[in-house]
C-alpha cells in the first residue's frame, strides 16, 4: 500500500475512472454509429460492424501482450503510455478515409484497453490498500459503466447531428483529459523488483488463472447474447418505439453503475462468493427476460437488473483474476478484459445463430442463461479453493516497495 492524503487518493481514483469513462465510451459508441459509418464510407451496415469486431480483437490481443511487455515499467508511466496510444487510435479512427483504415484504427484503439484496466487496478489497489481492492477496481470500472449511461448516448447524438467522426474526436479529447489527470494525480509505483516479461508470462502456467479466464469468457457471454440484439428485442418483441431505445440503454447503464459499486463492496467480503452469486443472479435475470420480454415494464426492469448483475459478475471476475495471479496482478486483471471480450464475441455469435435459425429475439436470453450456467459449473467444479501464494521474491518485493514508496509519495 502507498501512503497518500485522502484528497490525493480520491483524485488518483478519479483519474483512473476518467480513463475508464473514455474507454467505455469508445467501446460501445460504434454500435450506435454503424448507420452513419456505413453511409459515409459506402459499405453495408454488417461490413461496418467489422469495426466492432476489430476493437474487440485489439482488446484480446493487447491486454496480455502490453501488460507483459510493460512489466518493468513504473505503473504510472505505463498508464500514461497506454492512454496516449488509446488517444492516437481514436484520432486515427476519426480521420480514417476507408473502411479498411477504420478497421485498423479500431484494432489499434482496442490494444491498450485491457492493459489500462489491469495496470490501473494494481495502482488503485496500492492507493487504497489490498483490503479495499474491490472498491478500487469498482472506482475505475464505474467510469466504464457511466460511459454506457452518458457517454454512449452523447456520441450517438453527436454522430447523428454532425457526423460520426466528431464522436471519435470527442473520445480523443477525453484521452487527453485523462493524460492530464494521470500526470497530475496518479502516484509513481515502480514494478516489483526482478519483474520481467518472462516472469509475467510465467504466470500463464497458473492453472487457476485459466480456470477463471475460461469461466469469465463463457459465463459473461450470457449478457452479451442479449445485449448484442437489445434494439430489435425492444422494438420487435417488447413493442417499444425506436425513440425509447436510447432511454432504455441509459437505464441499463445506470444499472451497470449500481452493479459496479455494489460488486466492489461484495468482492471485498468474498471474491469467489461474489463471482458465484453474480453468475446465479445473471442466470435468473436472463430467464426472466426470456419469460417477460414481451411486456414493456417487466422487460425494461429485467434489462436494468441485467446491467446490475452483469457488472457484479464482471468486477468480481477481474478481482479473482488478480487474486489467482499474485506474482503478475497486472496481467491477471488485463486478462479479465480479454475474457470479457471473448464473451462478447461468443454471446453475440451464438445469439445470432438462434435468431437466424428462426427462434426469435427472446431465444438469445435462453442461450445466455445456458452460457452463464456453464461458466458457473466451471467455477464450482474447478475454480474453488484458496488463491495461490506469491513467490517469495515477488511478495517480498511488493512489501518492500510499499514501505519504500511512502517517503517518495509524501514528497510528490
Amino acid at each position: 500500500m502507498v501512503t497518500l492524503t485522502p484528497a490525493r487518493s480520491r483524485a488518483a481514483l478519479f483519474a483512473l475512472a476518467l480513463g475508464g469513462f473514455g474507454i467505455g465510451t469508445t467501446e460501445f459508441a460504434t454500435m450506435g454509429l454503424l448507420p452513419e459509418i456505413a453511409a459515409d464510407l459506402g459499405v453495408s451496415i454488417p461490413t461496418a460492424g467489422n469495426a466492432i469486431t476489430a476493437y474487440a480483437l485489439g482488446v484480446v490481443v493487447g491486454a496480455p501482450t502490453l501488460a507483459a511487455l510493460g512489466a518493468r515499467l513504473d505503473r504510472r508511466r505505463l498508464l500514461l503510455l497506454l492512454m496516449a496510444a488509446f488517444t492516437v487510435g481514436n484520432v486515427l479512427s476519426a480521420f480514417a478515409p476507408t473502411m479498411g483504415w477504420l478497421v485498423l484504427a479500431r484494432f489499434l484503439a482496442g490494444l491498450p484497453h485491457g492493459a489500462f484496466f489491469g495496470v490501473g487496478a494494481v495502482l488503485g489497489t496500492a492507493v487504497v490498500g489490498p483490503e479495499r481492492r474491490g472498491r478500487a477496481v469498482a472506482a475505475m470500472m464505474a467510469g466504464l459503466t457511466v460511459a454506457c449511461a452518458v457517454g454512449v448516448p452523447l456520441t450517438a447524438i453527436v454522430g447523428h447531428a454532425v457526423g460520426w467522426r466528431w464522436a471519435f474526436v470527442g473520445v480523443g479529447a477525453l484521452g487527453l483529459l485523462t493524460l492530464a489527470a494521470l500526470s497530475a494525480w496518479a502516484p509513481s509505483l515502480p514494478s516489483v523488483p526482478g519483474t520481467t516479461v518472462r516472469t509475467e508470462l510465467a504466470a500463464l502456467r497458473n492453472r487457476r488463472l485459466w480456470i477463471a479466464f475460461g469461466a469469465g469468457a463463457v459465463g459473461f457471454g450470457g449478457m452479451f447474447a442479449v445485449y448484442s440484439y437489445v434494439k430489435p428485442l425492444l422494438t420487435e418483441v417488447t413493442g417499444l418505439s425506436v425513440g425509447l431505445v436510447p432511454l432504455v440503454l441509459a437505464l441499463y447503464g445506470i444499472g451497470m453503475t449500481v452493479g459496479t459499486l455494489v460488486g466492489g463492496r461484495l468482492a471485498d467480503r468474498s471474491v469467489l462468493g461474489t463471482v458465484v452469486g453474480g453468475m446465479v443472479a445473471t442466470i435468473v435475470v436472463l430467464v426472466a427476460i426470456a419469460l417477460v420480454g414481451a411486456s414493456p415494464v417487466p422487460a425494461v426492469l429485467a434489462l436494468v437488473l441485467l446491467g446490475v448483475t452483469s457488472q457484479v459478475l464482471g468486477l468480481s471476475l477481474q478481482t479473482r483474476l488478480m487474486d489467482v495471479s499474485p506474482s503478475a496482478p497486472s496481467l491477471g486483471a488485463a486478462l479479465c478484459h480479454s475474457a470479457l471480450n471473448l464473451g462478447n464475441a461468443t454471446g453475440a455469435f451464438v445469439g445470432g445463430l438462434v435468431i437466424a435459425g428462426g427462434f426469435g429475439y427472446l431465444a438469445p436470453a435462453w442461450v445466455g442463461a445456458g452460457l452463464t450456467a456453464v461458466g458457473l459449473v466451471v467455477v464450482l467444479v474447478f475454480g474453488r479453493g484458496s488463491v495461490p501464494v506469491p513467490v517469495p521474491s515477488a511478495a517480498a518485493g511488493a512489501e518492500d516497495r510499499a514501505r519504500d514508496l511512502t517517503p517518495q509519495l509524501s514528497a510528490r
